[in-house]
Formats: C-alpha cells, sequence, structure tokens
C-alpha cells in the first residue's frame, strides 16, 4: 500500500549568482516500510523532508508535480490546511531535540499541546495519554518526566521525548531527520528500536535520514542515496554494498571497516556528470 507518492519536487534558493537548485526533480514513494535517505550533507536529504510538509519558507520557492497522502494531494492545500496534516497525518524528528523542544515550558506541557491541538480533550485525558506515550519510548518514571524541563534531560532523554511527541497524535508517516546523531551507540540501538517496534506496531511508514550508511543498511528497508539534490541510485538496504553508482561505492569506500583494515581511505572523487544526469525515481 503506497503512503505518499513525490513526483519531480524542487526546491530552489535565490543567491547573488542566480538561482540555486537544492532538490532537483526528486520523485519516490513510501510505503508501509523504513525508506532510508543517504547522502553527503547539502545533498538535499533534510530538505525533502522539509517539502514533504511545505515548510519550505520564503524566499525559498518549492514546487511538484504532486504530493500525493493516500491520495490526497497536499500540493494545492493553503498553510491553514497543512496544519491539520502536520503532526496528525505527517509527523517529523528533527535532529537535535535541544532546539526543537521549548526550554521555558515542562516536557509535560509540551506533549499535551501536540495531543490537545489535535483531539477535543481535557487536561486530565491529555496527561493520562502523554504519560501513556512517554512509557511507549522506555521512559522510566513518566509523571516525574512529565514536571521536568528540557534542559534537564539527557539527549537520548530528549530524543526519545520528541519520539514521543510526535507520535503521539498517531500519524501515518513519520519522517525522522537524523535522529541518532548526536547519541551514543548503546542509547542509539535503543531508540532506533523504539522506533522500529512504534512502526510495525501502528503500519506506519517511516522516512529514515541518515549520514550513517552502515546504519542505514542495517535498520532500513529501502534506501535512496542522494546527490546535489538529485536521486542517484535506489536499493534495497541489504543490498547497499552491492550499489553500483561510484557516488555510493565512494561512500561506502570512506567508511573505516574493522573487518578490511586498511592504512588510508579513499577519498571520493567526484564526477561533474553526477550532477547533470536525471534524478533516478525511487518509485514501487
Amino acid at each position: 500500500m503506497t503512503l505518499l507518492d513525490v513526483e519531480n519536487l524542487w526546491v530552489k534558493f535565490p543567491s547573488r549568482h542566480g538561482v540555486f537548485d537544492a532538490v532537483r526533480g526528486v520523485s519516490f514513494t513510501l510505503g508501509k516500510e523504513r525508506l532510508g535517505i543517504v547522502g553527503e550533507s547539502g545533498s538535499g536529504k533534510s530538505l525533502t523532508g522539509r517539502a514533504i510538509l511545505k515548510l519550505i519558507r520564503p524566499p525559498g520557492i518549492m514546487t511538484a508535480d504532486r504530493i500525493s497522502l493516500e491520495g490526497d494531494d497536499l500540493m494545492p492545500k493553503s498553510e491553514r490546511d497543512m496544519q491539520a496534516v502536520r503532526g496528525q497525518r505527517i509527523s517529523m524528528v528533527m535532529q537535535d531535540p535541544k532546539f526543537s523542544l521549548n526550554p521555558v515550558m515542562t516536557i509535560g506541557e509540551q506533549i499535551m499541546e501536540a495531543y490537545q491541538l489535535h483531539n477535543a480533550v481535557g487536561k486530565k485525558a491529555a496527561f493520562a495519554k502523554a504519560v501513556e506515550m512517554l512509557e511507549a519510548v522506555s521512559i522510566r518514571d513518566a509523571p516525574r518526566v512529565m514536571r521536568a524541563y528540557p534542559h534537564e534531560m539527557s539527549g537520548g532523554m530528549g530524543q526519545r521525548i520528541m519520539i514521543a511527541m510526535m507520535l503521539i497524535p498517531n500519524p501515518q508517516i513519520l519522517i525522522a531527520d537524523e535522529p541518532t546523531s548526536a547519541l551514543d551507540v548503546s542509547v542509539q540501538r535503543q531508540v532506533l528500536d523504539i522506533m522500529d517496534n512504534l512502526v510495525k506496531e501502528r503500519g506506519m511508514g517511516l522516512i529514515f535520514i541518515s549520514h550513517d550508511l552502515n546504519l542505514v543498511a542495517d535498520f532500513c528497508d529501502r534506501v535512496l542515496i542522494m546527490y546535489a539534490g538529485r536521486i542517484v541510485e535506489v536499493c534495497d538496504a541489504d543490498k547497499l554494498r552491492e550499489a553500483k553508482h561510484p557516488y555510493t561505492q565512494g561512500l561506502l569506500n570512506s567508511l573505516p571497516r574493522l573487518d578490511e583494515p586498511c592504512a588510508r581511505l579513499q577519498v571520493l572523487k567526484r564526477d561533474p556528470a553526477w550532477s547533470e544526469a536525471p534524478s533516478v525515481s525511487g518509485r514501487i
């Protein structure tokens, strides 16, 4: 079942030297799966996620032939209409929870606000639902955490809280932008397991944006590789190491490997033709 269908997505920004194309003709579909998007910084991964929610603000320009959510095209929707989509139907976990959480509101107030925005319930019901959601992301002593402020939380706790806040409206799609980049390995695995279980239990679609190719290969079902705003290759996650495009091979070869130690890692050699080739379709 296709949850999301993106066709010919472009994101542009005016500059002193003309219009800069940050995302160029990207097309892909998302089902009830874990879809990874990988690439270097500046390749257009995060902008693609933001564009799906129409969060590109002026002077940025976003166009697409279609961004269809279960057959409902988001492109003609007004800003007011999109407020009903954001959070309730599609949620996005940003990269650093410290910049996403309000420092002057308690954790509980923020999670309850996210729930009450889309549900006509009182404070008591919202409080109970927020505690339930915190427990679902493996936070112990949830009532105490509800009374705490963001600066009292560790990075791992902050990321779990953000996941709880984004999932409490029960969205159909979760976009996770580098959700584990600031976490240590043990906490990273816990957060991924939490997201994996929630996606499976709720039948959601997950877009997982990351720099970490090994992590994506292990965690996701399918992978889109982006370079200079375009999709240059699409492959099954478990076959990522068999990728054919020289850019993907270059990214893989630049990673240190314990099973194949070498004196010096390879440097990625870019070909100008990569950025000029048409974007590969990520549709299934």
